[in-house]
């Protein structure tokens, strides 16, 4: 006889309950030169990808039993694109309208998740002062003046967005870390992250190390360490998520033990590291996070326990960070050097223009002009390369002896042109070629020959 067991059914009642409970990832190939044990949050796991989800429904909650927001309203946000998403979801579930402000220089990608979750865009510049009516948080405010019903989470100065980590990110890297954590590593925007978890771990262990990451372009640094608030510090930067150019009432400076500044270039091509290296597919600020990192690196000890607070997910930053083109025409990754198989490619499916050894050298003249070519190979009926056509030395002779225009092009030919591989780089392409030797050949992946002139490199140069 079999005893049936019943399997309780394990499910979520809908798909804000799966916020929160993120894991703990060891790095280890891009913190290879940092002795600690460096533990990254990867908070790409919450459901709309980033850890503004803990925060976006801590603020909308909180709103809802105060009163502030009501059934069918409208919740009105400026965000970098994250908290928007995080608010997208809350709002999905909980039968509101939501309308996010964002400036220009946020990702497509970002505009396009929030549009696919119901939301309206509404696209700010960016090159503009907080203060100036055009801002994202100046069109915010305006439009929650303007439509009835609605709700400004404020999430720079909205207590909820500090208490939301205090109350969940904070608890979970105590226990997840068994309290053995020395070093927090956050980027800092809003400031509701670092502030929220920083308080909850030193209220634990006032050692903790709270370390916050900040980029050129933004005041916290400066502000933090000397209490001015330096306009000439601002400017605008690439850099998503981090950094601000006003104090949010969320930034806590009293947690903050550091600030660490990172770089557009730095923080961008860290990114791309942590993909290629880690398998961690993470947005802007983690890579800021790391380089900031491993510019503290003297700062930490073998017996330290380091976590870094991943933020958001790397499919918001494909057509930028993940796209070599845009990182190339912002200078953060050097043009690829061309190899010699790139240099042929105007031209690799035309037949290579040649001569015969026996040919007269009347033909040769002749293959030069018809294709407006100035040099070409002398390959026996074997294949084989027996010498080089020049049109200026070929001129000389003539010139001299033109009684040669009948002879077999043996007896001008130069000295056969360099043959290298396809696979040759740039640098040795353009030491085979010289005043004396005009041209090299260079065989395809078929074992084909092609002809790589100064015009070829050129182009490719230009």
């Amino acid at each position: 006889m079999y005893l049936k067991h019943r399997i309780k059914m394990d499910y979520k009642n809908n798909i804000l309950e799966t916020i929160g409970n993120t894991p703990l990832v060891k790095l280890n190939k891009v913190v290879k030169d940092i002795p600690a044990l460096v533990l990254a949050k990867v908070e790409t796991f919450n459901p709309g990808n980033s850890i503004k989800d803990r925060m976006a429904l801590k603020m909308i909650e909180d709103a809802e039993k105060a009163g502030i927001l009501k059934p069918g309203g409208t919740i009105i946000e400026g965000t970098s694109g994250n908290t928007g998403m995080g608010l997208a979801i809350a709002a999905v579930i909980k039968g509101y309208k939501l309308i996010c402000t964002m400036p220009d220089k946020q990702s497509k990608e970002k505009m396009d998740i929030l549009r696919a979750m119901g939301a309206e865009v509404v696209v700010t510049p960016t090159n503009v002062a907080a203060d100036d009516p055009r801002s994202y948080y100046s069109v915010a405010k305006k439009l929650n003046e303007e439509i009835p019903n609605s709700f400004y989470p404020n999430q720079y100065h909205n207590p909820s967005n500090v208490q939301a980590h205090y109350e969940s990110t904070g608890p979970e890297i105590w226990k997840q870390t068994d309290g053995k954590i020395t070093h927090l590593v956050v980027g800092v925007g809003t400031g509701g992250t670092i502030s929220g978890v920083g308080k909850y771990l030193k209220d634990q262990n006032p050692n903790v190390q709270v370390l916050g990451i900040d980029t050129y372009g933004s005041v916290f640094k400066k502000y933090h360490e000397t209490g001015i608030f330096d306009e000439n510090e601002i400017y605008s930067y690439l850099t998503e998520g981090i950094g601000e150019d006003i104090l949010p009432e969320c930034v806590n400076f009293d947690v903050i033990d550091y600030f660490e500044k990172v770089t557009d270039k730095d923080g961008m091509l860290m990114t791309r590291r942590l993909a290629r290296e880690e398998g961690i597919f993470v947005g802007n600020s983690a890579g800021s996070a790391v380089a900031g990192l491993l510019q503290m690196k003297d700062r930490f000890s073998k017996d330290d326990v380091v976590v870094v607070i991943f933020h958001d997910h790397g499919s918001r930053y494909v057509g930028k960070i993940f796209n070599d083109d845009w990182m190339r025409e912002r200078g953060f990754l050097e043009k690829e050097k061309p190899l010699a198989i790139d240099l042929i490619k105007p031209h690799k499916t035309l037949k290579l223009v040649s001569v015969r050894p026996t040919d007269k050298v009347m033909e040769a003249i002749e293959k030069l002009t018809k294709f407006n070519i100035s040099q070409m190979p002398v390959i026996d009926e074997n294949g084989n390369v027996k010498g080089a056509i020049n049109d200026s030395a070929l001129y000389a002779k003539i010139i001299k002896h033109p009684e040669l225009k009948d002879a077999p092009v043996s007896e001008v030919m130069e000295e056969p042109f360099p043959v290298i591989s396809g696979n040759a780089d740039m640098s040795e392409v353009t030491t085979q070629i010289n005043q004396q030797n005009k041209a090299v050949l260079v065989t395809d992946e078929k074992g084909e020959l092609h002809i790589i002139t100064m015009h070829d490199i050129i182009n490719a140069v230009c």
